[in-house]
């Protein structure tokens, strides 16, 4: 019996070892070349990418059971019993529009903007399962998107934040990568896109605090406090960002992921204020407070930098925490009213126009259970 028993772990061991290897999710990996590249950041250090601040992002081995009975364990609530709602907009509704700065939530944080007659997309992590694997992970809260990656039109450029599987698809990026004319990632992100047949020339890859132009439009890369990974051992192996965009009249900010930390302040400070800042409010638990907010704190970081408006991202799409899924918009809406701060919460697939955002302020995600 014992015997069988080792077998079968060697078993699966060797099938583990295979899928990472061979399998294309798990994208690319940089040359020597590009690694002296990422040396000139003071990001990076002996082979590996690094936060301003101290950050624990190993757990002890008590947290990581806790994590995973915690995880596994059929708790209440952390998923809409039924599919959340979307509202749907045709392809030629996207490609033909003329009008004010508009951005339509695709549920989590992927977002599509269209800005100076260009159309945007922000972490299309569009597929079903934020996994290598759909049995790795739990499904969209959603079945239906706005619009699927089919009938997508064309798109001017992609701004990812960083490379974990809920952020950076790799199913989404091969639909989408013919339809897309640049692709703005953080650095060492583009080893993953070329792996995924994306050309070299189509990628720009951002250090903190570097800008580029794209046809009207800044793209600034700016700081975040997290993480990256997407295997066993890759992790911190690529960088991780917040993002601005701007036009000759408008100021968007774009949080990734991250914790709360002093890099708001500075972000607001240098290039403050935004009419317009997407936050992360999700995904977060005591056991990781560096690297996912608080709904809390995902206020006073739209305080932080100097937002008009803000909106509560990286929930309404999948479970990756323990967290009831309507806790992290009711401890968000209640903490910006107590602050003042003026919020939007609209459905997935609902239009939102930065000049005219009072009506989308319904608490629709009460009418689900």
């Amino acid at each position: 019996m014992i015997i069988g028993i080792g077998i079968l772990i060697g078993i699966v061991l060797l099938i583990v070892v295979l899928f990472i290897n061979i399998s294309p999710e798990f994208g690319g990996k940089a040359t020597n070349k590009e690694k002296v590249r990422y040396g000139s950041s003071i990001n990076y250090k002996d082979g590996k990418f690094v936060n301003t601040n101290e950050v624990q992002l190993d757990m002890s081995f008590g947290d990581m059971g806790k994590s995973l009975v915690g995880f596994l364990k059929s708790q209440p609530n952390t998923a809409p019993e039924g599919d959340l709602p979307v509202k749907e907009i045709d392809s030629l509704n996207i490609a033909e529009f003329k009008g004010n700065t508009r951005l339509i939530w695709f549920g989590h944080s992927s977002f599509l903007v269209q800005i100076n007659n260009k159309t945007i997309l922000i972490d299309p992590m569009l597929g079903d399962v934020p996994a290598p694997h759909p049995i790795l992970g739990g499904k969209r809260f959603s079945k239906e998107l706005p619009i699927e990656i089919e009938k997508m039109p064309r798109i001017d450029a992609v701004l990812i934040s960083h490379d974990h599987y809920d952020h950076l698809d790799y199913g989404s990026i091969k639909k989408l990568k013919d339809k897309v004319k640049m692709f703005y990632t953080p650095l060492g992100v583009g080893v993953h896109l070329q792996k995924w047949g994306v050309e070299k020339d189509r990628i720009i890859e951002l250090d903190w605090w570097q800008e580029t132009t794209f046809e009207g439009l800044n793209f600034i890369c700016t700081p975040a406090q997290h993480f990256s990974g997407r295997g066993l051992t890759d992790r911190t192996k690529t960088l991780w960002s917040s993002w601005i965009i701007q036009s000759n009249n408008e100021n968007i900010f774009f949080s990734g992921d991250s914790g709360y930390a002093e890099h708001f302040k500075e972000i607001g400070e240098k290039y403050g204020p935004f009419d317009f800042a997407m936050i992360e409010c999700g995904q977060y638990n005591e056991m990781w407070p560096d690297i996912h907010m608080f709904p809390e704190e995902t206020v006073q970081a739209g305080l932080d930098v100097k937002a008009k408006t803000i909106m509560p991202i990286h929930w309404g799409g999948f479970k990756l925490a323990m967290h009831t899924w309507k806790d992290p918009i009711e401890r968000v809406s209640k903490t910006a009213k107590e602050l003042n701060m003026n919020m939007i919460t609209p459905r997935i697939g609902e239009s939102i126009y930065l000049d005219d955002n009072d009506k989308l302020k319904e608490t629709w995600w009460k009418d689900y259970e």
